[in-house]
C-alpha cells in the first residue's frame, strides 16, 4: 500500500486534470480521483485522461464512488464512502485484482470495513476539511491512537490511511499512531508548490520507516 494518496481537487474537470498531471510529475503514485457534482461525461473524459497519466507514471489510479465508470475504463480500483455503492456489490461487479478502499471514521467502521472484504481504508477525517460535506466527527491524532490500539487488541489488521484536512506538518504525528500513510489534497495541489510539497511529504514518510 503506498503511503501517499492524492485525492483530486479542483472547480473544474481541467483543474483536476492538471492537479493529477503534478502530483504524478511530482512523483506521486498513488491517484484517486474524486469529482463530485460534475456531469458523468465530464468525470468520464477526465479519469480517461488521468488513467492515461497514470498508466505513463506507473501509478495506482483510483476512481471515488463510480463502481461502474471503474469497470467500464478498467481502473485499478475504487474507494467507496460508507453511503456509496455496498462493498459486496463492487466486490460481485469486480475481477480479484480490482482495489477497493472503504472511508470509515470509527472502531465500528473500521471493522464493519474489514468484515465487508475492503483492501485498505481512509480513515478519517483528522481535521475539519471543507472538501467534505457532511463531515464525521474528527478524529485527531488521539482518535488514531485510540482506534489503532483497540484493533492491535483485537488482532485486526487491515491498511489503513488517514485521510481529512492532513497538511504537511502533521505528518510525523499521524504515523507515529501507528497509521500506514496519508491521503492528501489541499497540500499537493497547485502547480507552484505541488514538487516541493511532495520532496518535504516523501522525507517526511521515510523519516518513520
Amino acid at each position: 500500500m503506498h503511503k501517499i494518496q492524492y485525492i483530486s481537487q479542483g472547480g473544474t474537470a481541467e483543474e483536476h486534470f492538471i492537479n493529477c498531471k503534478n502530483v504524478l510529475e511530482a512523483g506521486g503514485e498513488w491517484i484517486q480521483l474524486r469529482m463530485k457534482n460534475f456531469s458523468v461525461e465530464e468525470v468520464k473524459e477526465t479519469a480517461l485522461k488521468v488513467q492515461l497519466l497514470c498508466k505513463e507514471f506507473e501509478a495506482i489510479f483510483i476512481l471515488n464512488d463510480n463502481v461502474q465508470l471503474t469497470n467500464e475504463i478498467d481502473a485499478d480500483g475504487v474507494h467507496l464512502g460508507l453511503s456509496d455503492t455496498p462493498i459486496s456489490k463492487a466486490i460481485e461487479l469486480f475481477d480479484e485484482n480490482k482495489i477497493i478502499g472503504g472511508t470509515a471514521n470509527s472502531y465500528e467502521d473500521v471493522v464493519q470495513r474489514i468484515n465487508e472484504g475492503c483492501d485498505y481504508i481512509g480513515l478519517g477525517p483528522f481535521r475539519f476539511t471543507k472538501t467534505k460535506v457532511n463531515l464525521s466527527p474528527v478524529l485527531g491524532l488521539e482518535g488514531y491512537k485510540a482506534l489503532i490500539d483497540r484493533l492491535t487488541e483485537a488482532q485486526l489488521r487491515i491498511p489503513i490511511i488517514a485521510i481529512g484536512g492532513i497538511e504537511i506538518e502533521d505528518i510525523s504525528s499521524i504515523l507515529l499512531t501507528g497509521i500506514q500513510g496519508v491521503a492528501l489534497s489541499g497540500a499537493l495541489s497547485g502547480a507552484l508548490s505541488t514538487k516541493e510539497n511532495m520532496d518535504t511529504i516523501k522525507s517526511k514518510i521515510y523519516e518513520q520507516a
